[in-house]
């Protein structure tokens, strides 16, 4: 036997199995794709992640060079291309604006849920992918993940895709067409999720099959890999790129390969280390409002299933492998960013699904009554919010926000509440099957509005209320500056770049290879700008207060054009 036998387990009273309802599934993902599409544009771009990937594609999409990447107009190797080929084709169909910048992230989120699902009905059962499409749609990491316009998102689409196609190609009961079939496009995503981010497109999958081998000695399922075929094409989809950008910048190979994928793992120069266990915490974090069984579904995965071929195929073993490696990989890495953990949710969401359907109610209890504490801890924080501004003036963008986290708060509540009475009904499949939902509609709405409620400080942080001033003084001729820092989304919104002064962060190696791109000191920006000034020539430049004040001391004619608690714009001219 394999986990297939859970098909069998499922012959009574499936009429009174939601899962069986067709008009409900559908409707219930038609409701999360269109609220997801829709929440992509009610918040402005948040720097730096989405300024700069939406910048980039910009840029891609006026110059028409869809090889060499570039971020303010300077060369830019830190990261593949398939996410800036992605939004620079939303902005060919759709025009440019917010929500086309996160189209493809929010695609990737959708699809994601909708394979997952789709996996998990055809690799387990029915009722087992009904829960995974709801476990994963609801989700705080991905829901969150798949409204911000990050790499994060379009490599765990990817990886979505390897998963679930290993699952479904190595299935028992698998025709060799099927195997041949689903192996094939399991390749083809590793070469998607390469050019989404690089080398741990391959890199990962790739030492999590070796680490299944080891652990369950089925070497026999290398010869259904397709190796030879599944190399070809990987190659096919991913090669082109890396030949072509090489050849017209003979210094991407080495600093991409070496620079971005050794030195960011062993060494720290990149100032993103953490405290080893972040991974752990985060996703315990990430997997609310289905915390309360995450431990139970992680030792399922690493049962045998009573019965079953030794040498069978174990679906729920891989899972759980995927999961763990994934995460321990991160763990030994000295560069540690929130994002990199999200191509396990998948797998949690399989493995947590399969335990929905088999698992104890006492499970259920738990975790319904740990969303009523995830809201009750949301409306307690609300009194202390405005004590969290970090900025002066920022007190109000936090006292906005108070309404939205309460509101989340309720939904989690209440949410928590009712799953807790399903979870306590003793009357079978049905009323599991209303738990499930209830807590993951909670799960959803609970995100959604605190992602929506974010926009008034992501404003700030961007800038946009200096927008219309800025863009009063700007002319076709103005030259902008940027002095000792970069403003990641204001580049995007103004539809041109700036010249960085004394400001090299992440341009540091594209400035290497065009110099005359940047001004490398502040007294060279000034002789610039005191010269154009006498000359009537219009200069603006951002800058931070604390320059502003120095540059000012020394007699530098600067006119203020607009100011926030984060940065200030000045002009030449009085």
């Amino acid at each position: 036997m394999s986990d297939l036998h859970t098909r069998d387990l499922h012959t009574a009273g499936l009429h009174a199995s939601l899962h069986d309802n067709r008009a409900l599934v559908w409707s219930l993902f038609a409701a999360f794709a269109l609220v997801t599409l829709y929440m992509l544009g009610v918040r402005t771009l948040v720097p730096p992640d989405e300024g700069r990937y939406a910048e980039m594609a910009r840029e891609m999409f006026v110059s028409g060079d869809w090889v060499t990447t570039r971020l303010n107009g300077i060369k830019y190797f830190e990261k593949p291309p398939l996410q800036t080929w992605m939004n620079a084709l939303s902005f060919t169909l759709f025009g440019l604006g917010e929500w086309q910048a996160r189209l493809w992230t929010g695609l990737c989120g959708i699809g994601g849920v909708l394979l997952t699902a789709y996996a998990g009905t055809r690799v387990f059962c029915a009722r087992v992918g009904f829960y995974a499409g709801l476990v994963l749609g609801s989700c705080f990491y991905w829901v969150a993940c798949s409204q911000i316009d990050s790499l994060d998102m379009g490599l765990s689409g990817m990886m979505t895709i390897v998963l679930c196609a290993l699952l479904l190609g190595q299935r028992e009961g698998a025709s060799a067409l099927e195997n041949r079939n689903w192996m094939l496009l399991c390749w083809a995503a590793m070469a998607l999720a390469v050019l989404s981010k690089g080398l741990i497109g391959l890199m990962l999958p790739g030492g999590i099959l070796v680490a299944y081998t080891l652990i369950t000695l089925q070497w026999r399922l290398w010869a259904r890999l397709h190796l030879v075929k599944g190399l070809l094409l990987f190659l096919l989809v991913a090669a082109p790129w890396f030949i072509l950008v090489g050849m017209r910048n003979p210094e991407q190979p080495a600093f991409f390969f070496i620079h971005e994928h050794w030195d960011r793992f062993f060494k720290t120069e990149h100032h993103r280390e953490q405290v080893w266990y972040v991974f752990f915490v985060l996703t315990a974090v990430g997997m609310v409002p289905w915390l309360g069984m995450l431990a139970q579904s992680l030792v399922l995965g690493a049962r045998k299933v009573a019965g079953s071929d030794p040498k069978a195929f174990r679906p729920r073993l891989m899972l759980l492998i995927w999961a763990a490696f994934i995460i321990l990989f991160f763990t030994k890495s000295n560069s540690k960013l929130p994002g990199y953990i999200l191509p396990v949710f998948p797998a949690l969401a399989l493995l947590t699904a399969i335990y929905l359907d088999t698992g104890r109610r006492a499970a259920r209890v738990v975790t319904a009554a740990l969303m009523a504490l995830v809201g009750a801890a949301l409306l307690a924080t609300v009194p202390f919010m405005p004590r969290m501004a970090g900025r002066a003036g920022e007190v109000v963008l936090y006292q906005g926000y108070q309404p939205w986290v309460l509101a989340a708060g309720l939904v989690a509540l209440l949410g928590g509440a009712l799953a807790l009475l399903y979870a306590r009904r003793q009357d079978g499949h049905k009323s599991k099957d209303w738990f499930v939902v209830v807590l993951a509609v909670a799960g959803f709405a609970t995100t959604q509005i605190m992602m929506a409620g974010f926009e008034p400080l992501g404003r700030a942080r961007a800038g946009v209320a200096m927008l219309p001033a800025i863009e009063a003084q700007l002319t076709p001729d103005t030259k902008l500056y940027a002095v000792g820092t970069y403003e990641q989304s204001m580049s995007f919104y103004l539809r041109r770049t700036v010249t960085l002064v004394a400001y090299t962060d992440e341009f540091s190696f594209g400035l290497q290879q065009q110099p005359e791109l940047g001004i490398p000191t502040v007294p060279l920006f000034v002789e610039r700008w005191m010269r154009d000034a006498a000359a009537g020539r219009h200069n603006l430049a951002f800058m931070p207060e604390d320059i502003y004040h120095a540059l000012r001391a020394q007699g530098v004619p600067m006119r203020i054009v607009a100011q926030d608690a984060r940065r200030m714009v000045v002009s030449n001219q009085k």
